[in-house]
């Protein structure tokens, strides 16, 4: 390990398929020690994991970092979203946590939206129009299907507060992850009780909301972690909120991330409603708000395309006129949970290439009819995409947001920016700086920038065409039929 200037922080990120943690110097931004472990989810109809394996994997991603860890001074735990996590009353799960891409909630999620005033009250009150996402909807469904499940419940978590309370001992999570669930008020900023008593969740059971900048807690006692007790413990947040945290987001600059799911988002002053419920109001774990719209399918059902196909993923080839729709778990932008992958436009002069690309276009095409959407009207069309996630150093996937945005597109060199702005997170405990400001004294945007080129409008109008036709089955039950 290197020489640190300033005090250790530890920054994690607990993703849908692994567990990552930083050790950073808080002076400098250096990461110093790192590691990485899995954990497994469900296939089939949900998706869904155990969060003691979150647990076991942090455990392991922390041993990795060696003796670095146990000098941290903070740490802060940035996770997945919407996922449901009960506790019984000795604080083990009841059941298999309910992961934000399993979609059987999706009739709860028509009628809480109906039941409680309409898609306009709902963004009204919380800022967002619940999907089979929200956690909100996880529990309807959960009531309704596993009745013994709710009645032995004792606390519901989200996936991050699941881990900071096994580090503190106590109950907690923060505005930004608050703000995914569906039973959280934007408006109030406090749960809502209107949506709690329609659902049957007793707020008790919920946790504290910590403000940005307070601690929420001390590593205790009694645990297996290499953290020093007493060690300062960070709100922690959502992934994304996180990823704004780690990139020193401003408003007015769009961010568009490429993971197991797609997300395209900035920062901006003022709550977001919007009705549609293409844009999630969610609060960003500073004090402003973070509209943001998310796909379902991104760089795995590109991935999955290319093996069907015996491809490399970036043996993409230009030309054609297929259309594909890589909806392969559903989708929630635009919201069909119930659709699959649709093909249209197939030519015996159609190459393996030319669909690969058409994978691309189509779940790229998802994520930038919602970029408009996310930015304040005021906003500079000519600031450049920041490229983030899993598959932004992709050169297939850098070509196509760049020809179908037509904007510069900038890929930042630093990479775990989920676990690097939790480490902002911590720090900022410790200096009395906000936590964005830390990652822009760390520079953590920096990056080369790719010089805008015409927009590909014939695509994109191409795609929007075989979308609106094929709608109607798109959005068919298959369970109905």
């Amino acid at each position: 390990m290197s020489a640190a200037e300033g005090p250790l922080v530890v920054g994690v990120d607990t993703s849908t398929q692994s567990t990552k943690a930083l050790v950073v110097d808080a002076s400098t931004g250096q990461v110093v020690a790192s590691g990485q472990a899995p954990h497994s989810v469900t296939s089939g109809a949900g998706r869904e994991s155990d969060p003691r394996q979150w647990w076991d994997a942090l455990c392991a991603a922390l041993r990795q970092c060696g003796d670095a860890a146990h000098e941290a001074a903070a740490v802060s735990i940035g996770g997945q979203q919407h996922g449901l996590v009960t506790l019984d009353e000795h604080g083990e799960p009841v059941r298999p946590a309910l992961l934000w891409n399993d979609v059987r909630s999706a009739p709860q999620a028509r009628r809480l939206v109906e039941e409680l005033g309409g898609p306009k009250a709902w963004a009204e009150r919380t800022g967002s129009v619940p999907g089979a996402s929200f956690t909100v909807t996880k529990w309807a469904w959960l009531a309704e299907h596993e009745p013994e499940a709710v009645r032995a419940t004792r606390a519901v978590r989200l996936p991050h507060d699941y881990l900071t309370e096994r580090l503190t001992g106590q109950g907690t999570t923060d505005r930004g992850d608050a703000s995914g669930t569906g039973w959280w008020a934007s408006g109030t900023e406090a749960y809502d009780e209107q949506t709690l008593a329609h659902i049957g969740l007793d707020p008790a059971l919920l946790p504290r909301v910590v403000r940005p900048g307070e601690v929420a807690g001390t590593v205790r006692d009694s645990h297996d972690l290499p953290f020093s007790k007493g060690t300062l413990v960070a709100p922690g947040t959502g992934d994304n909120a996180a990823a704004a945290l780690g990139l020193g987001l401003r408003p007015g600059t769009p961010v568009l991330s490429l993971g197991t799911s797609g997300t395209v988002y900035a920062v901006s002053r003022h709550r977001p409603t919007d009705p549609t419920g293409t844009v999630a109001g969610f609060a960003d774990a500073r004090g402003d708000w973070l509209p943001l719209a998310c796909t379902l399918n991104c760089t795995l059902a590109v991935d999955r395309v290319a093996a069907l196909l015996g491809l490399d993923r970036e043996a993409v080839e230009p030309g054609g006129s297929v259309t594909l729709l890589p909806y392969l778990d559903g989708e929630r932008t635009p919201n069909l949970p119930h659709a699959s992958g649709l093909l249209h436009g197939l030519r015996h002069d159609t190459t393996a290439g030319q669909l690969l690309q058409a994978a691309y276009d189509g779940a790229v095409h998802a994520l930038l009819g919602a970029l408009d959407l996310v930015l304040d009207e005021d906003a500079d069309r000519g600031t450049p995409l920041l490229l983030i996630g899993g598959g932004a150093r992709g050169t297939a996937w850098q070509q196509t947001v760049r020809r179908l945005s037509g904007r510069p597109v900038q890929v930042p060199e630093a990479r775990e920016l989920v676990a690097l702005g939790a480490a902002a997170q911590a720090a900022g405990l410790l200096t009395g700086e906000d936590a964005a400001a830390v990652a822009r004294r760390w520079n953590t945007a920096a990056g080369p920038v790719l010089e805008a080129v015409e927009r590909d409008s014939a695509t994109l109008d191409r795609i929007t065409g075989v979308l609106s036709d094929a709608a109607p089955l798109l959005e068919r039950d298959p369970n109905t039929q």
